[in-house]
């Protein structure tokens, strides 16, 4: 069971969702720094060997650390992940201080966003 972790080790870390399906690996931590908390993992998924992949924002809440083995559990069906919004990491990235486009993100994955608990 995880405790205090460095970023550095959740940041590649993979995740799966129930069924164990590999959904793909974490590529960047983004953290609240106004009220000091880890607000969204961004996912990347897809595409072949690193190309193609596209990156989803998710809730922090939204994931969980698998009890034995280095993972990250996403509760989400795969099809959901394909028709999340989404974005290609040379792309302009969404702003992640916009609690409009966060309110639309915590909905999607049916999480109550941080800043209203």
């Amino acid at each position: 069971m995880y405790g205090v972790v460095s970023a550095s080790r959740i940041i590649g870390e993979a995740v799966v969702n129930r069924e164990n399906e590999d959904l793909g690996k974490i590529h960047e931590l983004v953290i609240d720094a106004k009220e000091g908390r880890l607000a969204y993992a961004v996912l990347s998924f897809g595409g072949f060997m690193g190309v193609g992949n596209k990156l989803f924002a998710l809730p922090w809440s939204a994931l969980e650390f698998a009890s034995t083995e280095n993972k990250l559990i996403l509760n989400v069906d795969k099809e959901k992940l394909k028709a999340a919004p989404g974005f290609d990491s040379a792309a302009k990235w969404p702003d992640f201080a916009d609690r409009t486009w966060g309110d639309s993100i915590h909905s999607y994955y049916g999480y109550d966003p941080y800043w209203k608990r």
